[in-house]
């Protein structure tokens, strides 16, 4: 079997994989397509602290080859998405519908496969980049087989990290502004579920101009330029206190809601400042576990402003992704114009390298 593995050091496909039988409630997935984002390339450049070797990849769709003898909600031949989330499902968090708060889905590697006899780690509790993997049945989201699983394989987290995050999370009105920061695979899936759900004002900010289309596409109403020196001063014209005057007092004036996508202390200084009263920075981005921001304090107290972080979109995969699914076959989402471009997997350092560069937006490997 193919994979693509990290060994500590350097990242290779190779062939040779093995991969154990399933347990009782797990799932063995034939790959079909998996995401490459840059949390993948993160991984292949030992910036994780987990352990190596490992096969790569955590965005995946496929069909369901084997499931254990406890399996009951999918079956051999159904279409899957793989959700990272490898929640216990029993805690106190699990029971309340929120999983990305179960302590189980932290640290919880093992060593499903092995090469020339030595067990080689997952990664995220899916390892996408294998021709198949073994997951827990709880990951395992059945969805209807008209949906090309190109497109279904974003939806494991690029997809649902930007729409949970605005679905569950923030609590977006109808007629309320948002700001976006970051048109990438997570941006422009805030931007979308933000007209969902109704925003009125939505303005998407990216360094890289080019962008400008693909946001609007998406939803957004507004572009600006994240270079610009007056960022914070623009979107008060935008969102002004007054006709006459963009900011108030405590700062007022400003949008309802700002998405960080990016989790650059700048980048969150300047969401902070273009908040109105009441408003709420949602930071989604994953910056190094030792980063800081900063902010004044004033822009928080007395207004009822806020900052809160959100991980996974802070969903429920048997619950948010079907929803996602039927939005797509509605009309009311884009799914297949997310994907950038495809790679059958022998090509899959040419996906890196457009990924690294700005080429490509969101690759896509095929098996």
């Amino acid at each position: 079997m193919k994979g693509i593995v990290y060994d500590g050091k350097t990242t290779s496909l190779v062939d040779g994989l093995t991969l154990r039988e399933p347990g009782p409630r797990e799932v063995i997935v034939q790959i079909a397509a998996a995401g490459l984002c840059h949390s993948d390339i993160s991984y292949m450049n030992g910036l994780y602290p987990v352990p190596s070797p490992g096969v790569c990849g955590h965005e995946a769709a496929g069909v369901v080859a084997q499931v254990g003898n406890a399996v009951t909600h999918v079956q051999p031949g159904d279409h899957v998405i793989v959700a990272t989330l490898a929640a216990c499902g029993f805690c106190e968090f699990c029971m309340d519908g929120r999983p990305t708060l179960c302590r189980s889905t932290l640290a919880n590697w093992s060593q499903p496969f092995t090469l020339d006899g030595a067990p080689i780690y997952n990664f995220a509790a899916t390892s996408a980049f294998a021709e198949r993997t073994v997951v827990r049945d709880v990951q395992c989201v059945k969805i209807p087989k008209d949906v090309p699983l190109t497109s279904a394989a974003l939806v494991g987290c690029g997809v649902v990290t930007g729409m949970g995050a605005v679905f569950n999370r923030a609590n977006v009105k109808r007629g309320q502004s948002a700001l976006v920061f970051g048109v990438g695979g997570v941006g422009l899936n805030v931007i979308q579920a933000l007209k969902v759900q109704g925003a009125t004002t939505i303005i998407a900010v990216d360094t890289v101009l080019e962008k400008e289309s693909l946001a609007k596409q998406f939803g957004a109403t507004h572009f600006l330029d994240g270079r610009r020196e007056d960022l914070v001063t623009a979107v008060g014209e935008i969102m002004p206190y007054k006709d006459d005057m963009p900011r108030g007092p405590f700062n007022a004036g400003g949008v309802n809601w700002a998405f960080d996508c990016v989790a650059h202390p700048a980048v969150t200084y300047n969401a902070l400042e273009c908040l109105d009263w009441g408003g709420t920075v949602v930071v989604i981005g994953v910056a190094g576990q030792t980063a800081e921001f900063k902010g004044l304090y004033g822009r928080l107290t007395q207004v009822d402003r806020g900052i809160i972080g959100c991980r996974y979109g802070s969903i429920s995969p048997q619950r948010d992704i079907p929803y996602i699914i039927d939005l797509y076959r509605r009309g009311d989402v884009l799914l297949d114009e997310l994907v950038s471009a495809t790679f059958p997997v022998g090509n899959w350092e040419d996906a890196v390298h457009g990924l690294e560069s700005g080429t490509v937006a969101r690759a896509v490997i095929t098996f």
